[in-house]
């Protein structure tokens, strides 16, 4: 997820996954440390939601299914990703989707 977009959440606390040091990391590792100290993990990659089991980690996942990553196209989504984020319950995984 890019930056930039923490100044459109101000309500929420947000990391990346390289601030947290855990660039190295991928889906169920990612997910263990980010159960650790977040509530809800948001993420692009589409493929997550069907590798992993996060019902057992105690977090929830917030999918943007996006064909162009591009700032401007995800802040199209915010009313739907603050929605999701503020809804979203451990094991949740929350779907929001996009006409292509």
């Amino acid at each position: 997820m890019p930056r930039k977009l923490r100044r459109d959440l101000p309500e929420f606390v947000i990391r990346t996954a390289q601030e947290e040091g855990w660039g190295a990391y991928q889906n169920g590792e990612l997910l263990r440390r980010a159960a650790a100290t977040f509530d809800v993990l948001v993420t692009l990659d589409q493929r997550m939601r069907h590798q992993q089991n996060v019902g057992h980690l105690g977090i929830a996942v917030v999918v943007i299914e996006i064909p162009d990553t591009r700032l401007v196209f995800i802040r199209a989504l915010l009313p739907q990703l603050r929605e999701a984020i503020s809804s979203a319950r451990a094991g949740d995984v929350l779907i929001i989707p996009t006409s292509r």
